[in-house]
C-alpha cells in the first residue's frame, strides 16, 4: 500500500543590508530539521550597478521569490521592510519581521538618519573588530563567518527605504524585536506590531543576533513553532 507524504512547508528568507543569504544558515538548519524547505537567496544589484540599485529593484526580486506563495516569509532588518512591502500585494500564508527597518512615519532607525554615499563600502572596509562590536552576542566562529561575508550596499536603497510605506497584510504576522538592538529601537518594532495587529516577541539579542548570535537556533525554533501553529489554525479554519 502506497503512502503519500504531505509536501514540506516552504519558507523564504530575506536578508538585511550588506549581508546575504548566508545570514540564514542557522535558521535554515533548524527549519530543515523540522521538515521545512528553506530558500534564502541573495539580493542582487541592478544591471546598471550597485550605485544605481534602488529599493524597487530589491522589491521586484523578493516579489519573484514568493511566487508560488510560500507558507512563511521571513525578513530581517532591511529584509523585514522589503518582506512587509511585498506581502501587501503578494501575501504569504504567514509573515515574520525581525528587527525590521520601520516603514515611513513609524519610528526611526540609525540607517534612516545616516547620510549614505552611493555605494556603502561595508564589504571593502569590514573588520573583525567591527563585526564583534556589531555581534556582541555571537561566538568567535560566527563573528569570523560574518566578517568574511559582509558586502558593499547601495546607498540609494538605504535612502529610499526611509520612504517605504506599508500597511497590514492579509496574513498572520509576528514581529520579533531584540532588546539590545542599537540600530532599530525595540519600541519601533513594538509600534509596528501594534499597527499591524501582529504578535510580538522580544528577545535578548543584538540587531543581527537573532540570526547569528548564540541564541539564534533557539529563536529560530520559537518562530517555527509560531508559524506551524498559525498555519494549523488557518488550515482548520
Amino acid at each position: 500500500m502506497e503512502t503519500s507524504l504531505a509536501p514540506a512547508l516552504r519558507a523564504v528568507c530575506v536578508h538585511g543590508a550588506g549581508g546575504g543569504g548566508w545570514e540564514w544558515t542557522i535558521w535554515a538548519r533548524v527549519f530543515a530539521a523540522l521538515g521545512w524547505d528553506v530558500a534564502a537567496p541573495d539580493l542582487r544589484p541592478a544591471a546598471a550597478g550597485l550605485a544605481a540599485t534602488g529599493v524597487g529593484d530589491y522589491l521586484d526580486q523578493v516579489g519573484a521569490w514568493v511566487a508560488p506563495t510560500p507558507d512563511l516569509l521571513v525578513g530581517a532588518s532591511l529584509g523585514g521592510l522589503l518582506a512587509l512591502a511585498v506581502a501587501l500585494a503578494q501575501p504569504p500564508r504567514a509573515l515574520v519581521l525581525i528587527n525590521p527597518l520601520p516603514p515611513q512615519g513609524l519610528g526611526t532607525a540609525s540607517s534612516h538618519a545616516a547620510v549614505w554615499p552611493d555605494v556603502v563600502p561595508w564589504g571593502r572596509t569590514r573588520s573583525l573588530a567591527g563585526t564583534r562590536r556589531a555581534l556582541p552576542d555571537a561566538d568567535a566562529a560566527a563573528c569570523l563567518w560574518a566578517w568574511r561575508r559582509w558586502r558593499d550596499e547601495s546607498g540609494r536603497v538605504l535612502r529610499e527605504a526611509a520612504g517605504v510605506d506599508a500597511a497590514a497584510p492579509s496574513c498572520p504576522v509576528l514581529v520579533l524585536a531584540s532588546r539590545g538592538d542599537v540600530d532599530v529601537p525595540m519600541q519601533s518594532s513594538r509600534s509596528l506590531a501594534q499597527r499591524l495587529d501582529a504578535d510580538f516577541l522580544a528577545v535578548d539579542a543584538s540587531h543581527v543576533g537573532p540570526l547569528l548570535g548564540r541564541q539564534a537556533g533557539r529563536i529560530a525554533a520559537q518562530v517555527a513553532v509560531w508559524a506551524e501553529q498559525v498555519l494549523k489554525s488557518r488550515n482548520a479554519g
